[in-house]
């Protein structure tokens, strides 16, 4: 037989073509919606597992790094970051990001601030899908050291209503994000949402019981001790509120000025004891409203251009003050927390929990007065009856011992040794009458307003006493509370209080004396410690200033080593009238 036929395949005969390629086809189309649908299974897997993954956790870092390493394995980027948008919508407070290495990271230097591109997403909040971000005009390009990316995906994250931050991803090949791609990340942006939302509030949750723990545990040793109390205070939300500084701001003695009663953190032994004008200070502020006060950062301008007195020493940036407030009564200071320049500002979270907490610190604060107000008064009646025994018999003793001298004195001749020696006697037995006056008052009570300056310098021994280890010896000579009117008296305190304090942070002294004295038509303010010595170098802006307050009453100061003994002796004069 010669051609071929049906069965070796050379001629397969009319109408056999056309059904053998349909079944073909169609076999292939099965195949082809088939592996569409197992993909769009594995894609759904993977969105169910970064779901699951994202939402084991309850810590706000871990899931802010689970949801971007979630989104890099589910679409199979290479570069995945999440960009948490400042509170004022101003750019990225927040740079989480996934595939850069630590040395990739470091040759870049500073973190996006969330412009350009990344911008474009903070302020239309759309998801952004291209093929080459090179072709896209608002790209800014890459800093030097970045690897190059084709690709990119950007959708945001919506924590209720508003938007949280940004989920971007990149490719290194041209085109690497399907429309499909898009719909995934956006729906594991949902998940997101309310996974970081749940954070959040365990968070606030946590971080307000710790809050209300160490109120209470700073209530219940205020009532328990006698220990340094606004220091605890600071000590305590410095902590807690994640801060660099605190002071504790109080009215000073000056009523034109406020002094740093405490400082921890950073720079505190520059800020304690510091004092400051009073005008136009944020502190000011929040004492008339008796309101916080929040500052987004204090060296670019307070609020309302008030001044922050810890830029003086700090680059200090975000700032809460609050006022240390009772129910019904007048502030008792500021509680002014900072933190460093370029940290992350007060949540209106943190500064009501700061409020409460100060609040309560302030109650507390009170209490332990009226407690050790309770105690003073129960020791009233043997200081009373101390005092009263010191004048009626020791001194009257004293005195008339000094009167039989004198009257031996007299019969002696004017230029022996004996009468020298007896005269010194006299003087001696008058130092120690002085001696015992100053004692006496120290022990009768004291009023609770409208202290004389006498007891006004006794406070500020007794408060600075806690800095110097000891507590210095203070002596009064002439009608000091007479004489001294109230204008006066703010200088005389400021003066005690500011070289009781530089003894105690540079002088390594072990003994200090206080001398405040009428003169004639002078008063006279010396402080004489047995230091180290005045400094050769170093800030002296306190002893400027109680150089201009001498110098505006008609006065002046001279501070200097001891003639006969190691030390300084700082003198102060104003003019009484």
């Amino acid at each position: 037989m010669s051609g071929g036929g049906p069965l070796d395949g050379t001629n397969e005969g009319p109408g056999l073509e056309g059904p053998g390629l349909e079944l073909d086809r169609m076999l292939d189309q099965l195949v082809e919606r088939a592996q569409d649908v197992r993909a769009a299974q594995d894609r759904l897997r993977g969105l169910l597992r970064a779901n699951r993954v994202i939402v084991e956790d309850l810590g706000l870092d871990t899931v802010l790094r689970r949801i971007v390493e979630a989104a890099c394995e589910l679409v199979r980027a290479p570069y995945g970051a999440l960009g948490v948008i400042a509170p004022d919508g101003s750019g990225l407070e927040e740079f989480i990001h996934v595939g850069l290495s630590e040395q990739t990271v470091a040759a870049i230097g500073r973190l996006p601030e969330g412009k350009g591109l990344l911008g474009a997403l903070i302020e239309d909040p759309r998801p952004i899908r291209l093929r080459d971000i090179r072709d896209d005009l608002r790209s800014i390009g890459f800093p030097d050291g970045h690897p190059p990316m084709r690709g990119f995906l950007g959708v945001p994250i919506r924590v209720r209503d508003d938007v949280f931050g940004n989920l971007y991803l990149a490719s290194l090949e041209e085109g690497g994000f399907s429309e499909e791609d898009e719909e995934l990340v956006s729906a594991l942006a949902r998940t997101a949402g309310t996974a970081i939302d749940n954070a959040r509030l365990y968070e606030q949750a946590r971080h307000r019981q710790q809050w209300l723990e160490a109120s209470t545990e700073v209530t219940r040793d205020l009532l328990s001790t006698s220990g340094d109390s606004l220091a605890l205070i600071a000590e305590h939300v410095k902590v807690l509120a994640t801060a660099d500084v605190v002071t504790v701001v109080v009215p000073d003695a000056d009523q034109d000025r406020l002094r740093i009663a405490v400082a921890v953190g950073e720079a505190a032994a520059e800020l304690t004891g510091h004092t400051y004008p009073l005008e136009n200070t944020l502190s000011e502020l929040v004492i008339e409203r008796a309101e916080p006060l929040v500052v987004e950062d204090a060296l670019v301008a307070g609020h309302q251009d008030r001044t922050v007195h810890l830029t003086s020493v700090l680059q200090v940036g975000p700032v809460a003050a609050v006022p240390l407030v009772e129910h019904g009564r007048a502030v008792r200071g500021v509680l002014m927390v900072g933190r460093l320049r370029g940290h992350r500002g007060f949540s209106a979270a943190e500064v009501e929990m700061t409020t409460t907490f100060a609040s309560h610190a302030s109650i507390a604060l009170a209490l332990a007065e009226a407690r050790r107000e309770a105690e003073r008064l129960a020791l009233l009646e043997d200081r009373t009856r101390i005092a009263r025994d010191l004048h009626d018999h020791v001194i009257q003793q004293l005195f008339a011992a000094g009167m039989t001298i004198q009257g031996v004195t007299g019969t002696l001749p004017r230029d022996g040794r004996a009468a020298a020696r007896l005269e010194a006697v006299v003087d001696d037995l008058d130092e120690a009458i002085r001696q015992i006056r100053t004692s006496i008052f120290q022990l009768q009570p004291r009023p609770a307003a409208g202290a004389g300056v006498r007891d006004a310098v006794l406070e500020v021994v007794a408060e600075v006493a806690r800095a110097l280890g000891f507590t210095p010896a203070v002596r009064f000579d002439g009608p000091v509370d007479t004489l001294v009117d109230k204008e006066l008296a703010g200088d005389v305190l400021a003066v005690v209080r500011e070289t009781l304090t530089n003894t105690a942070k540079h002088a390594r002294a072990t003994s200090v004396a206080v001398e405040v004295a009428v003169e004639g038509e002078w008063l006279a303010v010396t402080v004489t410690d047995d230091g180290n010595g005045l400094r050769a170098e170093g800030p002296r802006s306190g002893l400027e200033n109680l150089a201009q307050r001498a110098r505006a009453r008609s006065g002046g100061l001279e501070a200097g080593v001891r003639a006969t003994a190691r030390g300084t002796v700082v003198r102060w004069t104003a003019a009484l009238c």
